[in-house]
């Protein structure tokens, strides 16, 4: 999908990624979608943005809050993470299981928060800017789950 909506912004692909376990087994392929105009350099900005990602394999609920809590805490100097906790664990709270073929996205929009949604039902909106910064940063930050796939989404190979 080239395009496609976020409340009253038209959002467009940016870049597609395909991360890997251990660089040998493929996990899932994601597409980052920014706003009109938004550079690679503002992805983590109070700006509109998704991250789609679609699962090539069956993973359990517990298992994205564990990742979840470390990436962002990778990418968090710790007194802004103890601020993030709330956020956080209403996030985790919302995962559910999935199995290959699934999709979960990830859409921003500044002051209303940040959506998840599982093959297109919405689970519920979290946190605010410095929550969605946090969040992407995991994909997008200084210290992402996987240094090449960051590249592909923000377009830079």
């Amino acid at each position: 999908m080239p395009a496609m909506r976020a409340g009253d912004t038209e959002l467009s692909l940016y870049g597609v990624g395909l991360q890997r376990w251990r660089h040998i087994f493929k996990v899932y392929v994601a597409g980052l979608y920014l706003g009109p105009g938004v550079q690679a350099s503002a992805a983590l900005t109070d700006v509109p943005k998704r991250l789609e990602i679609e699962y090539l394999h069956g993973i359990r609920a517990r298992d994205f809050v564990l990742a979840i809590k470390q990436a962002i805490a990778r990418n968090v100097e710790p007194g802004a993470l103890a601020k993030l906790q709330p956020a956080i664990a209403h996030l985790c709270a919302l995962y559910e299981d999935i199995g290959p073929g699934d999709r979960y996205a990830l859409t921003y929009w500044p002051g209303a928060g940040t959506e998840l949604t599982k093959n297109g039902r919405s689970l519920g909106v979290v946190g605010d800017a410095e929550f969605a910064r946090a969040l992407f940063a995991i994909w997008l930050g200084p210290k992402p789950l996987d240094e090449e796939l960051k590249a592909d989404l923000l377009g830079l190979r």
